[in-house]
């Protein structure tokens, strides 16, 4: 009886919701019933001959309205029924997300589900006593259990929380070099794409950046595309690029592009120090008198391009030249930001043994890893359990990476566009005889 009563509560609760959840959807079925009923099966037909050419129309002549009011959310609609209402109990009481008291199981309730072009966004109520952190551990059960590439959590407020899954990888494409800006601005320098489809625009000046991967992960076009976004600025003075290029092989192709350009380790020690006294003369001229810096050239914007920086920290063979090195990389993203100078570093260990001061640049870019514990050494605790599976990125999708910005927790997956040996060569060849 109690079992028969419950069933009757439920459906009775069903039908109540209903209209709230699905408003189109009910109101068509009974406009239609309605007509039907009043007007006869004829005329039925022939309104839905008419409201089928109209959509029809709408969908012809304003396809991108049509979609994002009508399509999307009838694909939020679809999804919600019979992809994550009919799973969702099982799923989570696999991924063990389901709570028992007295006898009775609480699931978290699906509140709403709304899709995007890439992705369903489904919005969730936890039961009381749960926390988000419980289905931040659990990202890779819920991604596999239903059907996603990947899955993240998104807190919105006491006990509402939003499951973002993505339907299609928007970023398995590779994307070409980025059209140099007319206007640099030096606070969104356009590096590829988001994972929604947006521009990734990342800022470079009053801040510091890291990026670490695996070779072959893609730092170059982390690093290119910057450079590439800043060229009218470095032509006209307000930007100057030092490079230090161990390797001899990544930033020699573009060496004119660079004011200063160092391959050995005295030589790059040396500029890192020279560095270090212009910021400080140009702090001292700052002090009482200023406090945020402006490009201009006769105070440009100094960044610091450092590739393989473990060399100078870690594995250079010189104690001397380490050390020197890594006062001197300290001192410059401690006191730098502030006056205009800013370190774009790459490196592919980030075990605080190869370099302890990532704590030290407030952006970091996690590329392709090795272990999965190093995406929160480079991203910070908990960006894996947040979805930043860097260490899960496949191979062939160099300049693919999971970004952490300061002052957000959330992980954006990214794609670095390639910037080619042939737009690098045309890169320099324009800028000959820019000092």
């Amino acid at each position: 009886m109690f079992v028969i009563g419950g069933w009757i509560a439920r459906l009775v609760g069903f039908l109540v919701r209903l209209p709230f959840r699905f408003p189109v959807l009910v109101g068509s079925l009974t406009g239609s019933a309605a007509v039907a009923y009043w007007l006869g099966w004829v005329w039925l037909g022939v309104a839905l001959a008419l409201v089928g050419g109209g959509l029809g129309v709408w969908w012809w002549r304003w396809p991108s309205s049509f979609r994002r009011l009508v399509g999307l959310r009838a694909l939020g609609a679809w999804r919600w029924v019979w992809v994550y209402h009919r799973h969702w109990q099982p799923v989570l009481v696999v991924a063990g997300l389901a709570e028992s008291y007295l006898e009775r199981q609480y699931l978290p309730r699906i509140r709403r589900v709304t899709c995007s072009d890439w992705s369903d966004r489904v919005r969730v109520k936890l039961v009381a006593g749960t926390s988000p952190a419980d289905f931040e551990e659990r990202v890779v059960e819920l991604a596999h259990g239903f059907g996603a590439p990947s899955c993240r959590v998104t807190v919105r407020g006491p006990r509402d929380i939003v499951l973002e899954f993505p339907r299609r990888d928007m970023l398995a494409d590779t994307i070409g070099a980025m059209p140099v800006p007319a206007d640099v601005d030096l606070k969104a320098l356009p590096m590829g794409t988001c994972e929604d489809g947006s521009p990734w625009l990342l800022r470079l000046h009053g801040t510091h950046v890291l990026t670490v991967g695996v070779t072959g992960s893609g730092k170059g076009s982390v690093i290119w595309s910057a450079v590439r976004a800043m060229t009218p600025a470095i032509e006209a003075g307000t930007v100057r690029v030092w490079a230090i290029d161990p390797k001899r092989m990544e930033l020699s192709y573009g060496r004119t592009l660079f004011a200063r350009y160092a391959d050995d380790g005295e030589a790059a020690v040396e500029l890192l120090e020279r560095a270090v006294a212009a910021m400080q003369d140009r702090a001292a001229r700052y002090a009482g008198k200023q406090r945020a810096h402006v490009p201009t050239v006769d105070d440009p914007f100094l960044v610091i391009v450092v590739d393989e920086v473990a060399f100078l920290t870690a594995y250079h063979p010189d104690r001397d030249v380490r050390r020197r090195a890594e006062n001197a990389l300290a001192t410059l993203t401690s006191q730098g930001r502030s006056v205009g100078v800013a370190v774009l570093a790459a490196l592919q260990d980030p075990r605080k043994e190869v370099l302890n001061l990532r704590n030290l640049f407030p952006d970091k870019i996690a590329l392709r890893l090795d272990e999965a514990s190093q995406v929160d050494m480079v991203l910070g605790e908990g960006a894996r359990d947040r979805g930043a599976n860097a260490h899960l990125i496949d191979p062939d999708l160099p300049g693919v990476a999971f970004v952490r910005l300061e002052g957000s927790s959330i992980p954006v997956r990214v794609r670095a566009a390639y910037v080619s040996d042939e737009d690098i060569t045309a890169m320099a060849t324009d800028m000959e005889g820019v000092a």
